[in-house]
């Protein structure tokens, strides 16, 4: 998909102007972001992302794909007045406004997970502790259950089960039923698309295939 494109570039624009039109000192605290001057820095799967009102900057120095640059524009834009307290996990599919994303979330984020590791979840393990992967707090009935801090308050939890004699791989996404107050569902589901994109990339060196 061409991200420069001339809807796109209008859409990318939109945003930073309103993104200028934040009081960004208030944000620090609600959104745990890092506030540099008239910048704000956003850790993304753990890696560095810096927003201002002339653009987005990513980790290798470059402005990351369209999809990851609404999401990180959203997630200011839709800051909360005060923090949601519901911090259980749910599947994408349980957010009440979640149906039009569903199919493609699971096509695009949770299968490609399980197909691309199957068999291989020692790769996976090693590919989710590049993006700052971590075992969750409780313990879980999986053979391996991965948090990850999307955003610093939009952590997503990947459950996988590799395959066996009678059942293929299985992987689930699950986030805490909170972050619908950070980000709409097409900013969720981007969320899953990515992180299936950056464990291929993590494992295999690849370019990836979604974002």
């Amino acid at each position: 998909m061409d991200y420069t494109s001339p809807a796109f570039e209008r859409i990318y624009k939109d945003y930073l102007r309103q993104v200028a039109n934040l009081d960004i000192g208030s944000l620090k605290d609600k959104l745990g972001v890092e506030v540099k001057g008239d910048d704000i820095m956003i850790p993304f799967f753990g890696k560095p992302h810096r927003i201002s009102s002339t653009g987005i900057m990513g980790p290798d120095g470059k402005r990351p794909s369209h999809s990851v640059s609404v999401v990180l524009c959203k997630y200011l834009l839709l800051c909360p007045e005060s923090e949601p307290e519901e911090n259980d996990w749910i599947s994408y599919k349980d957010f009440k406004d979640a149906a039009p994303f569903v199919e493609g979330f699971r096509n695009n984020a949770e299968i490609p997970i399980a197909r691309n590791f199957s068999g291989k979840i020692e790769k996976l393990k090693r590919a989710s502790e590049e993006l700052g992967g971590v075992a969750p707090e409780v313990e879980l009935s999986y053979q391996l259950p991965i948090r990850f801090d999307a955003l610093p308050k939009v952590p997503i939890l990947m459950l996988f089960n590799d395959e066996d004699e009678e059942f293929p791989a299985q992987c689930s996404l699950l986030f805490q039923r909170r972050a619908q107050g950070y980000l709409d569902m097409e900013c969720l589901a981007i969320i899953g698309w990515t992180l299936s994109d950056y464990l291929l990339q993590a494992a295999e060196d690849s370019e990836g295939t979604l974002i």
